[in-house]
């Protein structure tokens, strides 16, 4: 007999809790967490398998605090364990120590806790009235998803960079920041995010993650945040004062408003699909085996690809996720929810988030990964773009349209049809047009687009790989085709910060752990690049200007379509309803070509040679033809139908 590994062993040891009749007996609606008043605070958890549950309470919240006293907490309904305790015990730190039997005692953080020491290993009790900020309340509903433009960035990235002229560099505050600016003048911080004209900024992951030292200035080991520890506590590294727990709440929720101030909403990226290390999750350490998928054989499910995968088909699972998330939409005023690797989810799960979040608010986006990931759930029941139509209000990820447009992320020198890439224009033509060639897309609102995120190559690197003996001048030409095409697309677009300035990482795929010197947003870039950055910003003034490239059925995009030429690298269509039309045409070709059968009227060049948007724009007849110079996008607005 094949020994086994010890956690196989304990994934075979806990099958039972991983059973229907399981959560049909404990699945439990009640509180969960700590119940501070100035009197006392409550304590409730849920272990259902536990022999015993001690609450350990420490003299002071830093890491290194003696243990003040343990309570022996009493069994509750339906698996939980409870116990009050006298006094006020506001930014008291506390751990919970379960008996589990045979499987050994486990010490663990509360998952429910909304605040901890630095780094994390012990949660913190806190008086909500204490995390208040004046002022700070939800912005007015949004109105349609297809009207939202995504800004996607890292808190430290953005303002770590010397010359930044930000004083909070790599903190939360640092994106509140006004009036800053480089040794040169650039604009930079809240200033340079307004100016672009985006409507939501969308940030990676801002709750307490595993593997950077909150205590350290510069991390040794960095990390974006993809490696949960806890789900409700923010980043304690993004703080001014990680050792005090109410510091990270405080400014976050500071930022944000702030960020609301100025007109711009709040995406948060969330990662519930998997832990940074299960054995020393609470989840684990409080129902061991229950909240992770595992196979008949013990093995735990893998399909995130970094050794777990959560259950959120199980009752509990399904309910924190959904508890997580009103949490930090109640009490952040958050906008939007991107979820990381969705299609580790399930159906049923997804379905619940959204309908939690109408109650609150329908313009509250949800996007994510909907991939089809090899995790142990049934095909019909992934949260996958091949289930999307099941899921109204739940947006995915198109890789159709980024792999289309160039190349696929597997082979670094692939490219698309900004590459030059023969008889790819139907392909790009459906998925800036419709979202498809994936039907199961109920309707645009349904669809991100996007060519560029901050895992693989940006943009410019990957150009870099498919066509290294590009002049500078072609090579910005093909980047700027991909990021226009993105913009003009029906559905949601999405770009990744410093796309707009030609962002480069310097050829390395995937930076998630990189240090500051690759990550950190290159300021100088961003003078050196204004013209690129002003032509983005005229894309967006576009697309916010007429209804027509923001279109919210396929129906009503179809009744305004015409197109007119789908071959020889050139895509040419026509968008018109009763009150304006407009002319987009795309040559892929790095020589010109002439462009025939096209409507008669008066037109004004909107957008010619990446520059945007023309106010004066030259007006004249089309006259059924136009010659369009390589590697251009060209938009005409019609002035005047021929009769």
């Amino acid at each position: 007999m094949t020994d086994l590994n010890p956690n196989q062993a304990v994934g075979l040891a806990t099958k039972a809790v991983r059973t229907v009749d399981f959560d049909q007996e404990f699945a439990y609606d009640g509180p969960l967490g700590a119940f501070y008043t100035p009197q006392s605070t409550r304590f409730i958890v849920w272990a259902p398998t536990a022999k015993s549950v001690t609450v350990e309470i420490y003299e002071s919240n830093q890491p290194d605090s003696n243990l003040a006293s343990a309570h022996v907490m009493r069994r509750g309904e339906r698996g939980t364990w409870v116990i009050e305790i006298l006094g006020d015990l506001h930014l008291t730190a506390y751990t919970y120590l379960l008996d589990h039997g045979s499987l050994g005692l486990k010490r663990s953080q509360d998952p429910y806790a909304i605040a901890a020491v630095v780094n994390g290993d012990r949660s913190v009790v806190v008086n909500p009235a204490a995390t208040q900020v004046e002022g700070f309340d939800r912005m007015p509903s949004f109105g349609k998803a297809t009207d939202a433009i995504i800004y996607e960035l890292n808190v430290r990235d953005f303002s770590v960079a010397e010359d930044s002229g930000i004083s909070a560099k790599g903190k939360f505050l640092g994106l509140a920041e006004a009036g800053t600016h480089t040794s040169n003048g650039q604009i930079t911080g809240l200033d340079y995010l307004k100016s672009l004209g985006f409507t939501h900024l969308q940030l990676l992951p801002i709750y307490d993650y595993a593997t950077v030292d909150e205590t350290e200035a510069k991390p040794s080991a960095y990390n974006w945040g993809y490696d949960p520890k806890n789900y409700n506590v923010p980043e304690g590294s993004y703080a001014t004062d990680p050792y005090n727990p109410l510091s990270r709440i405080l400014e976050l929720k500071q930022t944000i408003k702030t960020l609301h101030d100025n007109g711009l909403r709040v995406i948060m990226d969330v990662v519930y699909n998997h832990v940074y290390q299960f054995d020393l999750q609470a989840f684990q350490k409080i129902v061991p085996g229950y909240f992770f998928r595992y196979d008949q054989a013990g093995n735990l499910s893998n399909g995130t690809g970094v050794g777990n995968d959560t259950a959120s088909e199980r009752y509990m699972m399904r309910r924190y996720i959904l508890d997580s998330i009103l949490y930090w939409t109640r009490e952040f005023k958050l906008d939007g929810f991107r979820f990381d690797l969705m299609g580790i989810h399930d159906v049923e799960t997804m379905l619940a988030v959204r309908q939690a979040l109408n109650e609150i608010d329908p313009s509250i986006i949800i996007l994510g990964e909907g991939w089809n990931l090899g995790t142990m759930l049934p095909y019909e029941d992934k949260a996958a773009q091949h289930n999307a139509y099941r899921m109204p209000g739940v947006a995915h990820f198109n890789d159709s349209i980024r792999n289309a447009l160039k190349g696929g992320n597997f082979n670094k020198q692939e490219g698309g049809y900004v590459n030059g890439r023969p008889d790819l224009e139907k392909l790009v033509a459906q998925n800036l047009l419709v979202g498809i060639p994936n039907s199961a897309y109920a309707s645009p609102d349904q669809v991100v687009h996007y060519v560029e995120a901050h895992d693989d190559l940006t943009l410019y690197d990957k150009l870099c790989y498919t066509h290294p003996h590009d002049s500078e001048e072609v090579r910005v030409r093909r980047a700027l085709m991909a990021t226009s095409l993105v913009l003009l697309a029906q559905g949601i677009p999405f770009i990744h910060a410093g796309q707009e300035f030609l962002r480069t990482k310097k050829l390395i795929e995937n930076t998630y752990n990189a240090p500051d010197e690759i990550n950190q947003f290159d300021w100088n870039r961003v003078a050196a690049h204004q013209d690129t950055v002003d032509y983005v910003r005229g894309l967006i003034k576009l697309r916010k200007s007429s209804p027509l490239f923001r279109q919210n059925s396929y129906d009503e995009i179809l009744n305004s379509l015409a197109v007119y030429q789908l071959h020889d690298g050139v895509i040419a269509y026509q968008l018109e309803d009763e009150n304006a039309a407009y002319f987009v045409m795309i040559n892929a070709n790095e020589w010109r070509m002439p462009i025939t059968y096209l409507p008669h009227g008066l037109y004004r060049k909107v957008i010619v040679d990446y520059t945007a948007p023309l106010e004066e724009g030259q007006v004249f007849d089309l006259n059924g033809h136009y010659e369009m110079p390589g590697l251009s996008v060209t938009v005409l607005e019609r002035v005047e139908k021929a009769e």
